[in-house]
């Protein structure tokens, strides 16, 4: 068998791509929102009350649909970062990142020695197929995607060595902490914010780097997309169904004829 490519890398010629935030915690969810379109999917285990098993069951739904999979850690755990990639986690987002040596260090939880200190587990794990892959331990990092993300100042101040740094693929920046933390909670739009937004835009690009970003409102998305960011996260499924579900009873809480109100 050979070893799994990585669908999220690939698409990244064909940028910008659009994705979803699944905060559900839900495989059925998950797959609901594969058939959608979007180009990539991101199932967060930071805020979202996922384990690595329902990490693992969202990633075996995504699997058939084009959408490609993204899992973010909840921290920089080595113990865990083993355990989401030995499942068949290829591409990983992890939160913030503040300098270049904790960057590096995440290289090398992802990597087998000698490029790194990755458990061995080869030959159990699916993400060599339980051992069908037979050069998995050697070739897996070809397989591997890391992206960092950028949340406060101290990442901005140290975004060139974060992403100039090897084995690194992506930088992803989270407006939301990062207006916060700058202290504009609530105020992405901030003109400071958006220069720090766009120092770490600039700063992957020199280095070569893909650059990510959630922008769920329609009027940023564009703005984004013109100003060069290669995938954008457009919606979050627990903000849609939210917003659907308010509408919807709002819609008929005044109650309708039985007539009018329609059938499933």
């Amino acid at each position: 068998m050979e070893l799994p490519a990585n669908a999220f890398k690939s698409k990244l010629a064909d940028a910008p791509l659009y994705g979803c935030w699944l905060g559900l915690a839900n495989a059925y969810s998950a797959e609901i929102v594969a058939t959608a379109g979007f180009d990539w999917l991101l199932i967060d285990g930071e805020h979202a009350p996922n384990t690595v098993v329902t990490i693992l069951d969202q990633l075996r739904a995504i699997e058939p649909w084009p959408a490609a999979p993204i899992v973010r850690a909840v921290n920089h755990d080595p113990a865990l970062i083993k355990q989401l990639l030995d499942i068949g986690t290829r591409t990983l987002m992890v939160p913030m990142v503040e300098t270049g040596a904790q960057a590096a260090a995440l290289v090398a939880a992802m990597r087998y020695a000698p490029g790194g200190f990755r458990g061995m587990g080869a030959g159990v794990i699916r993400a060599d197929r339980w051992g069908s892959v037979p050069d998995y331990a050697q070739r897996a990092a070809e397989s591997l995607c890391l992206i960092t993300q950028v949340e406060s100042p101290a990442g901005v101040e140290n975004v060139e060595a974060i992403a100039n740094t090897e084995g690194v693929d992506a930088l992803f920046v989270g407006p939301a902490d990062l207006s916060t933390n700058m202290g504009h909670l609530g105020n992405p739009g901030h003109e400071e914010v958006q220069g720090a937004i766009r120092r770490v835009l600039e700063a992957t690009h020199a280095a070569g780097k893909a650059a990510g970003i959630l922008a769920p409102a329609e009027s940023d998305t564009h703005r984004y997309r013109e100003a060069g960011f290669d995938f954008i996260a457009t919606g979050l499924d627990v903000v849609m169904l939210k917003r659907a579900a308010d509408a919807n009873a709002a819609r008929h809480r005044g109650g309708l004829p039985v007539a009018e109100r329609g059938t499933y």
